[in-house]
């Protein structure tokens, strides 16, 4: 038998996409929706397209590409021309890989009791990152300096973890949303008492929408150090990134995401779909959209007696209180969660892909459920 002819190997392996077969099926009904979480809705159609417009050819990984060099550009436009953004897979990795390189071994970390870092995070900052959390109850999810300074002493104290961070969320987890003078009096006390501020921002897009100001508004130009971007929940398929605003308050960030575990090989399939949120105005006019939903849902809920909003509705998530028979009764109808299931508190969320017609027809079955 002869020799191959030169290259005929190769060729024999490439497919043609024409003739590429896929036993892939739809396994869920697109037309339900629920009011859970925005995690539940699906990747936005234009960071899909430009998951695809991304794919092809070969390009260098490890975030040597060209879409994150282009991110960084993108992120200079939203935050300033010293802000550096560093992708990684989600929030939670996002958070211990801020607040990982904001801190000594020694150090801990002043949040609120509420702060997703200390209930839904697995443990991750402290198990994880070997963090100390300290926590203060807040009536609306929101530190103050007043707050801050029941956990902020002790620094010479070597009995105590050491207070470096204050960490915020912006908005909140009880969905409320900080002004930016808020937080630049959050970051003003704790620079002075010698603590960086980081910014949880999962759902940044919210509360920029909520407050109609650009996000440097209430970020890096009121003080923050270290900001974790959120995607995923304002339609990216997967993907965040950690957004360092000010240098000089983080150490060893590449080698840190490394070690977390959060270094995509591929990164260009992250970078590009912050990308396709961020250039133009895509995660605004999905903000937008989620928070105006959760309106509509408020107003809905407000005229059904027995039924209490506990929270100001200033993003895309409603709080309440109603009968727990109740609750139990519409989750076999929509999912949502149980926030405090003993007092009979939930939380529906808003997404961008939310319609009116699914809120409406939400706020129809509540009241049939309430009126058995």
């Amino acid at each position: 038998m002869g020799a191959a002819r030169p290259g005929s190997e190769r060729k024999a392996s490439v497919a043609d996409p024409a003739t590429i077969r896929t036993d892939a099926r739809r396994h869920h009904d697109p037309q339900v929706r629920g009011f859970a979480s925005d995690n539940y809705a699906g990747a936005h159609p234009e960071v899909l397209a430009a998951i695809a417009l991304a794919n092809g050819g070969h390009q260098i990984a490890y975030g040597e590409d060209d879409y994150t060099e282009h991110l960084q550009r993108v992120m200079h436009s939203h935050f300033g021309s010293t802000a550096e953004a560093f992708p990684v897979f989600n929030g939670t990795g996002a958070n211990v890989v801020s607040l990982q390189a904001m801190t000594d071994r020694w150090g801990a970390v002043i949040c609120a009791e509420s702060a997703h870092i200390n209930v839904d995070e697995g443990g991750a900052p402290e198990r994880v990152g070997g963090l100390k959390l300290l926590t203060v109850p807040t009536p609306d999810g929101k530190l103050t300096p007043e707050l801050i300074d029941r956990q902020a002493y002790g620094w010479d104290d070597e009995h105590r973890a050491m207070p470096q961070v204050v960490s915020i969320t912006q908005n909140t987890e009880l969905g409320t949303v900080y002004t930016p003078d808020e937080i630049r009096a959050i970051c003003e006390h704790s620079h002075e008492r010698g603590m960086k501020v980081h910014l949880d921002g999962a759902r940044i897009a919210n509360a920029a929408a909520s407050l109609d100001v650009p996000m440097r508004t209430f970020t890096n130009a009121v003080g923050v150090d270290v900001l974790s971007f959120g995607g995923t929940k304002n339609g990216a398929l997967f993907g965040e990134a950690v957004v360092v605003l000010n240098p000089d308050a983080v150490r060893a960030m590449k080698h840190l995401r490394k070690l977390s575990m959060q270094l995509a090989s591929k990164m260009r399939f992250v970078s590009v779909q912050l990308e396709a949120l961020l250039a133009r105005d895509l995660w605004l006019r999905n903000a937008r959209h989620a928070n105006a939903m959760a309106q509509r849902l408020a107003e809905g809920v407000r005229a059904v007696d027995g039924v209490e909003i506990l929270h100001p509705v200033q993003a895309n998530a409603v709080f309440a209180r109603l009968p727990h028979e109740v609750s139990e009764r519409l989750q076999k109808r929509f999912r949502f969660y149980f926030w405090d299931e003993t007092a009979g508190d939930v939380r529906w969320m808003c997404a961008f892909d939310t319609t009116e017609d699914d809120v409406d027809a939400f706020v129809l079955a509540l009241k049939e459920e309430m009126a058995k």
